[in-house]
C-alpha cells in the first residue's frame, strides 16, 4: 500500500495520528486527514486521485494569508499531455459521483497546463517543460508551500 507524507518548510504534516517525529506512514490513506494536515479535505482528495494516476512533484500553496482569489493551489507535473487529461478526467470523473464540479476548467486545447478551478482550490497539472516554463511556484514565493511525497 501506497504511504503518503505531507511536509512543508517548517514541519512535516502526519497523516493520520502523531508520533514523535511528527512524520506519519499511514497504511490507510482513506482516514481524513484534514484537521491533523490543515488542509481540507477536498484538496486532499485531489492529490488522491491525482497520485493514482502517477501525478509527479504534488505540491500544495497555502494561499490563505495571501490577498489571492482561492485559498489553496493543487499543482502537479504528468510526464506528457495524454496523462495530464488522464489526470484531470479522474478528478472530474470521481468529483462528479459527489455532485462536484469545476467552475472552470481551462487548458483542454493543448492539455500542457489544465487549470480546474472549484473557488476555494485550483489544481493545475502541467507537463514538466510547461511548468519549468511558466513556474507558478515562483510567482506565488510567499505562500506556504506543502510537498506532497507518495513513498511507495
Amino acid at each position: 500500500m501506497s504511504k503518503l507524507t505531507f511536509t512543508n518548510t517548517a514541519c512535516t504534516y502526519p497523516i493520520a495520528k502523531m508520533s514523535n517525529n511528527k512524520t506519519i506512514q499511514s497504511e490507510n490513506t482513506s482516514d481524513s486527514i484534514s484537521t491533523v494536515a490543515g488542509l481540507p479535505e477536498p484538496v486532499l482528495k485531489v492529490v488522491r486521485i491525482a497520485q493514482t494516476k502517477k501525478a509527479s512533484d504534488v505540491i500544495v500553496l497555502d494561499l490563505r494569508e495571501s490577498e489571492a482569489f482561492t485559498d489553496f493551489f493543487v499543482i502537479f507535473s504528468a510526464e506528457n499531455t495524454r496523462q495530464v487529461k488522464a489526470i484531470v478526467n479522474a478528478i472530474e470523473e470521481i468529483f462528479l459521483q459527489s455532485h462536484l464540479k469545476p467552475s472552470h476548467v481551462e487548458g483542454s486545447k493543448h492539455a500542457e497546463w489544465l487549470l480546474m478551478d472549484f473557488f476555494d482550490f485550483v489544481v493545475h497539472v502541467f507537463t514538466h517543460e510547461a511548468r519549468n516554463f511558466y513556474g507558478l511556484e515562483r510567482l506565488w514565493v510567499n505562500a506556504e508551500r506543502i510537498e506532497v511525497n507518495q513513498n511507495d
